[in-house]
């Protein structure tokens, strides 16, 4: 099982404290860093200093880190252009050494779009789908060769499909809740599948239906990855986890329910129903970012357990 760090950081958060979380998680042993895609807070407080961007986040942790995976939970696909988005992430990738992941997402929160003069279309699905056609395709078309796409919303003539990045494929994570779509998405395009803040039971629900939908697109359910993101909150006694909680604005008691809450042999134990209904890794939302002891004790009692 490997845990990585899944951060928040439209909620208030500079992108030193990223830095220093970022390089936190390298030190600590996590997997990666990965971070959300937003640009209004959600829920109470100011949210300041004010947003961060995705993908100049990345660009500058890929060149403060050496091991870690970088990469997005989810990118909403309302925020950039395909061709724009592809070129972002091939650069990042390049100046990461090889070590970026894409997460795309239809986009969904409807507030930060109006919040920014972002358009926020009514068919976005069907957008993720060609979202999703185009990167991938410009990614692979062969040096020397151009790429053409001509569907919906969007029209690439000619495309140099430049440039390339440094991995010979970068993985692309699709999630979420949908029973048809998108388990069909996910088995045409994904490398890895995302269940976001579910239960053990609905977790093995969805990936049951990505499992399904790849079968059916020719592909062996075992070809994708299938991961979690979940709430964590742990701590050494009671108080400690509910200070944690609290912190957060949480209920330890909800959190346990919800997420990933308690001791640490109890946060392994929970770990373990998700592993046995097949999830490879879990992305730990990090909500208090400043809280770096949180991360040192994870390291030290829950990932060790796990290793």
């Amino acid at each position: 099982m490997e845990l990585r760090i899944f951060t928040e950081p439209q909620q208030g958060a500079t992108y030193d404290t990223l830095l220093t979380v970022a390089k936190a998680t390298e030190d600590l042993g996590f997997d990666a860093f990965f971070r959300s895609d937003h640009y209004l807070r959600m829920g109470g407080g100011d949210g300041l200093p004010g947003p961060t961007d995705a993908w100049l986040t990345l660009a500058g942790l890929a060149r403060e880190t050496k091991r870690i995976r970088l990469g997005t939970l989810m990118t909403a696909g309302t925020f950039r252009l395909p061709g724009v988005l592809a070129i972002q992430v091939a650069q990042v990738d390049q100046m990461s050494g090889g070590r970026v992941e894409l997460g795309l997402g239809a986009g969904w929160f409807e507030e930060e779009h109006k919040a920014y003069g972002i358009p926020f279309p009514k068919e976005k699905f069907s957008r993720l789908e060609e979202q999703l056609e185009i990167v991938t395709g410009l990614w692979a078309t062969e040096l020397g060769k151009t790429f053409d796409f001509h569907g919906t919303h969007y029209d690439l003539t000619d495309s140099p499909a430049l440039p390339k990045p440094a991995q010979q494929k970068i993985p692309v994570l699709i999630g979420g809740h949908g029973a048809s779509r998108t388990p069909r998405l996910a088995a045409k395009y994904a490398d890895e599948f995302n269940m976001p803040f579910a239960s053990v039971e609905d977790s093995e629900r969805q990936f049951g239906r990505v499992r399904a939908a790849a079968e059916e697109a020719g592909r062996a359910g075992d070809d994708l990855t299938y991961s979690n993101a979940l709430v964590v909150c742990v701590g050494r006694d009671e108080a400690e986890i509910a200070r944690r909680a609290a912190a957060i604005g949480r209920e330890s008691d909800e959190l346990r329910l919800n997420g990933l809450a308690g001791s640490p042999s109890e946060v392994v134990d929970k770990i373990g129903r998700y592993a046995e209904i097949g999830a490879q890794r879990i992305y730990l939302q990090i909500l208090d970012l400043d809280d770096l002891d949180h991360l040192e004790l994870i390291s030290s009692q829950v990932q060790s357990q796990l290793s």
